[in-house]
Order: C-alpha cells, then sequence, then structure tokens
C-alpha cells in the first residue's frame, strides 16, 4: 500500500512511523509512507502558506494555492484508485470499519491541516473523503494522520505476527475486547481466572465471547445498540440481561 501525507512537518510523521507494527511493515516492503511539505509550493521568499480569514476572527487558515499544489504532487504518485482525505473535526467518525475499508485501496492521501483550518476550496477540489479520530481539538492533523496509518497498516496481510490478532482486537467484532492475562497466575493476591487455565478451548472461547459482550454493554453501549451481533454474541448479551433483571428483582424483594 502507497501512503503520502501533506504536511507542514514531515519529519513528525516520518519520525513516529520507525517504530512497532507500522515500522515492520515499512521494512518488509508492505506500506510505503511519503511526504509533502506545502511550504515547497509558497509564491513568497518567506514561504508563507496562512492568512487571516475573510469576515474576520481569530486564527489564521491555510492558503489554497501551495496546499492544493502539494496535494497535486502527492496525488501524482499514488496508484489509481487511492483516496484524497482530510483530517477534520468537521469528517465523518474514523471507525474499524473504515479502517478496514481503506486497508482494502491501493493507496491513500492524508492531509494533515494546521491553525484554524484550510481554505474550503481546496476541500472541494483536492479532497474525497473527510475523517475525524474524535470530538475534540488537536493542534494540527498529523496525530490523525499517524492514527489512521496505524489503524490501516496493521491490517495488511503480513502485518502482524499473528493473522488472528486483527480479527480478535476491539470493535473487530462490533465488541470491546475480552480481559487479557499473562504470567505469573498469582499477582498481588488477584488471581487468573481459573477458565484460562483448564485447557479447554470451547469453555474458554466461551468465557471470552461473555466478557467482551459484558464489557462492551457496560462500558460502550452504543456499540451494542448499533451493532449486527453474531448468534453467540447475542445469546451471551440475552443470558447477561436475563441475569442482570433477576438481580434486580431480588434485591426489589
Amino acid at each position: 500500500m502507497k501512503i503520502e501525507v501533506v504536511t507542514l512537518f514531515p519529519r513528525m510523521i516520518s519520525g513516529a512511523l520507525e517504530y512497532g507494527v507500522v515500522g515492520r511493515a515499512i521494512e518488509r516492503g508492505l506500506v510505503t509512507v511519503g511526504t509533502e511539505d506545502p511550504r515547497a509550493y509558497a509564491l513568497d521568499a518567506h514561504r508563507t502558506v496562512d492568512d487571516r480569514p475573510y469576515g474576520g476572527g481569530p486564527g489564521m487558515v491555510m492558503k489554497p494555492e501551495p496546499l492544493l499544489a502539494a496535494i497535486r504532487a502527492a496525488t501524482a504518485r499514488l496508484p489509481a484508485g487511492s483516496l484524497r482525505i482530510c483530517l477534520s473535526a468537521q469528517g465523518e467518525p474514523f471507525s474499524e470499519r473504515v479502517a478496514r475499508s481503506l486497508a482494502a485501496l491501493p493507496g491513500m492521501l492524508l492531509v494533515a491541516g494546521r491553525y484554524e483550518g484550510i481554505d474550503e476550496r481546496v476541500t472541494e477540489l483536492g479532497i474525497d473523503r473527510e475523517l475525524s479520530i474524535g470530538d475534540y481539538v488537536l493542534s494540527g492533523g498529523e496525530l490523525p494522520a499517524l492514527t489512521v496509518i496505524d489503524a490501516v497498516a496493521r491490517l495488511l496481510p503480513g502485518a502482524l505476527g499473528d493473522e488472528r490478532s486483527s480479527e480478535e482486537d476491539s470493535f473487530a467484532q462490533g465488541l470491546l475486547d475480552w480481559p487479557h492475562y499473562t504470567r505469573p497466575e498469582v499477582f498481588e493476591g488477584l488471581c487468573v481466572p481459573p477458565v484460562l487455565l483448564s485447557g479447554d478451548h470451547a469453555g474458554i472461547g466461551r468465557w471470552r465471547l461473555q466478557r467482551a459482550v459484558e464489557r462492551t454493554w457496560r462500558r460502550r453501549p452504543d456499540l451494542i445498540a448499533g451493532a449486527r451481533l453474531a448468534p453467540e454474541a447475542q445469546r451471551a448479551l440475552n443470558e447477561l440481561l436475563a441475569a442482570q433483571a433477576a438481580a434486580e428483582e431480588n434485591r426489589g424483594t
């Protein structure tokens, strides 16, 4: 997969991608990540890339000329079928579902904005999709771009040591992940659940599913409401709700 990032801080992108799963994916040639700096296309000696907003107000806005030129230069290096994406608070929420759809593409362009935002004409002329990683404000789009790269790259075949990892991650099945344990068996008085030591793989699978459903219901009920649960997960949810209703009835009596 080929990825290009348009950013005023190329080293912020390249430095972060030297480590972990994405770093190994780059070393293996599974993904390449390039950068394009809009300052290289500024039209004045001071390499100006921002200006005051029309209509007044605080902050500065990224100018259309250098930013769109950088987008077009980076796009020319991408294969056909690539998507041009701007990281923006106004974008649709980024999710595991979106990450999987992007991982199926041959490439993508990520635009990391700065200041108060980018000139709207850049969005109209050079952007296919806007994505947001959450309902909060950051200083720029570099961290969101890195988030998208990390989430997408780990889904590429060969990026993970065990391909089952991405299938069992939180959100992969519409649920949060189950609790994880490793050695020692007892730590500061807390024990590993006995079922995980039993060698009963079917029992372990049921326990993990039950805990994932329970954790999702208690922490992120919105995920349950919007998910099409697999039959096994739906049964686990029904059992959880029945047990909860019975407990509440007992407390009432």
